[in-house]
């Protein structure tokens, strides 16, 4: 693994290697500057130039003293064209493929693990419980240390959830429910505590947003989060613009984290510049921090040894890519990880879905008339361009944009796999098919809502006040 302390040149990441690279030239400077003894310092240079060749080889650039290579994930899916390249990075998912990013190549450039069968049977046999259809279908497909995880609640040692959410305006989509649906079902198979950080500030620093309103906009997502279900004794969610200033174990921890990351590593993982404001690029540090118990004493009683799990979209791996390095370095567990694929918008999953825009996806607010209005109107179709084509040579569901939205949705394989059979051979029409998600969608967010109106401000407060939860450490 690319994050693991001990490895050769060839396991490093660019990243780690500029690293070693402006390390070494240091260490040159120093015996030349200090008159070492000439063997000494023509072996330093050796080593300066083999590691300046390894980074040659594993970037294609000559090494630059203060230009970090970009960790960024730039795919190229077998042609020479930038326009064909996939794009991931915390903030921006670009494809030109209509099927979507392509995973494979996501997980060998990451450096992550295939979510492969035997692991998910190994899921099912620890917890007694048919895997979440998430798993089933590869919704979740990558993660880090999972085994570990599973090692340790085999061997009756706890764990605990950790995912968030980014309260970048009032109303969510479906999408964003995605890593809560799935997270609210680990929490209950191994009945675990659960953390979710909202990242008001994280919004503040990036949009055009007061600290007041992203907060607002933290307690707003809070109460749809809670309409997912959560138990509130074994829950606790936080705003970072609440909670830091209010827990020394958190705020110890990110300064920790602070102090072992340089600035060379977060504009080479996060493609920061000089022009960005200070408070981004401290920021990573605190999407770090929740991956340590430590940082919530009030529910692991200041035990600093509890490994986290944490559920995401890949996109987010970067910033515990950062965490895993350092974790080591400052005496704390190396956080696991299950990431999922992105959620395509309505438009087709080369396309970006946006708050800003109501029809490219499904918000959580909408009503059932809105809802068959978009998903008739505006779901990219697999379909033919005539009903005789289309009878004759079928439909594709790699790219059917209501096929994708059933495989997140409805909860039945076999109903499933009949409506794959059926499309794909123009037995179904693409206006049939789209009348299956809106019967599947309509009742779902229905229920939703129902479940949100009954969420008071009083029980946001106390979901987010700091106390002790139903489980002794």
């Amino acid at each position: 693994m690319a994050d693991s302390p001990n490895y050769d040149l060839k396991s490093q990441s660019p990243l780690q290697l500029f690293e070693r690279v402006t390390e070494q030239g240091e260490k040159v400077r120093a015996l030349k500057a200090g008159k070492a003894p000439k063997d000494e310092i023509d072996a330093a240079v050796r080593m300066l130039l083999s590691l300046k060749l390894s980074y040659k080889t594993a970037t294609g650039q000559d090494y630059q003293a203060g230009l970090p290579p970009r960790d960024l994930v730039l795919i190229n899916n077998g042609t020479t064209k930038e326009e064909d390249e996939d794009f991931v990075d915390p903030w921006t998912v670009q494809t030109s493929n209509a099927k979507g990013v392509d995973y494979d190549k996501l997980i060998v450039r990451f450096g992550s693990s295939k979510i492969d069968t035997d692991l998910i049977n190994r899921i099912e046999r620890a917890t007694g419980q048919k895997p979440h259809r998430f798993l089933r279908r590869g919704i979740f497909f990558s993660h880090r240390d999972m085994d570990q995880i599973l090692d340790a609640y085999e061997n009756k040692k706890s764990f605990y959830l950790y995912t968030g959410r980014g309260p970048s305006s009032q109303a969510m989509h479906v999408g964003h429910l995605i890593p809560f649906i799935f997270t609210k079902w680990l929490q209950e198979v191994f009945d675990v505590p659960l953390v979710i950080q909202l990242t008001d500030d994280e919004k503040y620093l990036w949009k055009d947003l007061t600290t007041e309103k992203a907060y607002e906009y933290a307690k707003e997502n809070a109460k749809d989060i809670i309409a997912c279900g959560f138990d509130i004794n074994k829950t606790f969610i936080f705003s970072d613009l609440d909670y830091l200033g209010t827990s020394t174990g958190f705020y110890k921890n990110i300064v920790k984290v602070q102090k072992h990351v340089t600035f060379n590593q977060v504009k080479g993982i996060f493609g920061f510049t000089d022009s960005d404001c200070i408070g981004k690029i401290s920021f990573p540090a605190i999407q770090a921090a929740p991956s340590f118990s430590s940082s919530f004493p009030q529910i692991f009683s200041g035990k600093e040894n509890i490994q986290c799990l944490i559920p995401c979209a890949i996109d987010q791996d970067p910033y515990f890519r950062m965490t895993r390095d350092v974790a080591p370095r400052i005496g704390q567990p190396k956080p696991a990880l299950l990431h999922s694929v992105f959620f395509p918008a309505l438009q087709g999953a080369q396309t970006k879905m946006s708050a800003s825009d109501p029809n490219s996806s499904i918000f959580l607010t909408d009503t059932p008339k809105q809802i068959k209005t978009k998903i008739n109107k505006h779901a990219f179709s697999g379909g033919r361009d005539t009903i005789e084509e289309h009878r004759k040579y079928g439909g594709n569901c790699d790219v059917d944009v209501s096929f994708m939205y059933l495989t997140f949705f409805l909860e039945d394989d076999d109903r499933l796999e009949q409506l794959k059979q059926a499309y794909t051979s123009g037995e179904l029409l693409t206006g049939e098919l789209k009348k299956v998600l809106i019967e599947t969608l309509q009742p779902l967010i229905a229920a939703h809502q129902e479940r949100r109106k009954q969420v008071t401000d009083e029980m946001v407060k106390q979901f987010m006040t700091p106390r002790k939860l139903a489980f002794e450490f």
